[in-house]
């Protein structure tokens, strides 16, 4: 099995990528045995992967930064980089690899701070593996300044230093940073690609795998956990049942209310497995004396954590409101294709009770406008309103239609 077996659906894209791959071995060979480099390579230092939610964009970037660092002995023989099994390989999949550094957003932006020692790795030689690589996940939330700090990086990169950035297009990377970028653009798998991946990847049922395939309309993670988790299948089942509890003005305020707690809970619990974890790491690195008492002058240090914990726990709230704001809009989206009158392209087929009763209550027009309410929530809490606030103005705006 290869780095390029989870990318489901983006054959194009992994043709790519392991044609650099094995540019990328050639070159750091040649560069070991003194040799000069070869002039046509399809090896570039900075990459830009673009793609709609679901499409895989993180994981694509991650499988070729293994296939970067891959060890594997058959590549002697003319194998491709990006075995899968070699220690370079599986560190660099994991994300323990010691030359393969991640950035992803803990707020809603990417703080320049949180990219100082990053930019400043970038600079330095691998350690151990073959390539310095740096993954941005979530490029689009680097500010101005993170941003300008990527740009110095990716316009002068050190001899061995690869920048893999992830954004859902290329409209949200500065121009100046995607003009010095290879860009590879990932599509939405389709439902049958995800589904037969959870059959032989996962182990799942395939009436269970196509049922949550078609659910999150080709989204690879959410099926994945749709299919794996049974609390996520029961919070999206609540969702599912929100739209025909909208009759009064009380009900409108508490499927709010429900929607920010459940998100909420979410936050929660990914904090407590994560954040006393990070203290009591951060405390031993301090030399924290017996009794958690830190040393003098490591109390900055200490609230910058609790900081950064604090807009973790924001972020991750947001996010699995906007899964449930998704859900929304994809019920909705049948609640329109009945309308119709089409059932080929029904994503929630286990809400059909719901939606043909939605459909012969109400118009296309007012089906339109409550899509628009949800779209108008998602902007809203990308602008940081407030939770509550924005999810009550949608819930009314459904009500209304």
């Amino acid at each position: 099995m290869t780095v390029w077996d989870d990318l489901v659906g983006q054959e194009k894209v992994s043709a790519v990528l392991d044609a650099a791959a094995r540019d990328a071995d050639a070159l750091v060979t040649a560069a070991r045995a003194d040799e000069p480099m070869p002039e046509a390579s399809k090896m570039t230092h900075a990459w830009l992967f673009t793609g709609p939610p679901g499409a895989g964009r993180n994981r694509a970037a991650r499988a070729f930064a293994a296939a970067l660092q891959c060890v594997s002995p058959d590549r002697a023989l003319g194998g491709s980089p990006g075995c899968g099994f070699c220690d370079g390989c599986h560190t660099a999949l994991l994300g323990t690899h010691a030359d393969v550094t991640t950035v992803a957003a803990v707020g809603s932006e990417i703080l320049v701070k949180d990219m100082r020692d990053t930019v400043r790795k970038s600079f330095t030689s691998p350690a151990t593996g073959r390539w310095q690589i740096i993954l941005v996940e979530d490029a689009e939330r680097l500010n101005e300044k993170s941003a300008n700090a990527v740009l110095k990086a990716v316009e002068e990169p050190a001899p061995r230093t690869v920048w893999l950035l992830c954004a859902p297009s290329v409209e949200d990377v500065l121009p100046t940073i995607r003009s010095r970028c290879r860009h590879l653009n990932l599509r939405t798998p389709s439902v049958e690609a995800v589904a037969d991946m959870l059959v032989r990847r996962d182990g799942i049922e395939p009436e269970v795998a196509a049922s949550v395939a078609r659910a999150t309309q080709g989204h690879v993670d959410r099926a994945r956990r749709l299919a794996t988790d049974p609390a996520a299948r029961e919070r999206r089942a609540a969702v599912l049942k929100l739209p025909l509890r909208l009759d009064e003005v009380g009900a409108c305020l508490k499927a709010a209310q429900e929607l920010v707690d459940a998100a909420a809970e979410d936050a929660k619990q990914l904090a407590e497995e994560m954040d006393g974890k990070e203290t009591e790491e951060l405390k031993a690195a301090l030399g924290a004396a017996q009794g958690g008492r830190l040393p003098r002058g490591t109390a900055g240090v200490m609230k910058d954590l609790e900081d950064m914990q604090k807009r973790r726990r924001t972020r991750t709230q947001r996010d699995s409101l906007d899964i449930a704001l998704g859900d929304l809009t994809a019920f909705y989206r049948d609640v329109l294709a009945l309308q119709f009158g089409t059932r080929a392209a029904i994503a929630n087929a286990d809400a059909a009770d719901a939606l043909d009763r939605l459909a012969r209550g109400s118009t296309p027009e007012s089906t339109l406008r409550r899509i628009e309410a949800i779209s108008a929530c998602r902007e809203a809490l990308d602008r940081n309103v407030a939770p509550l606030l924005a999810v009550e103005a949608m819930t009314m705006a459904l009500r209304a239609g």
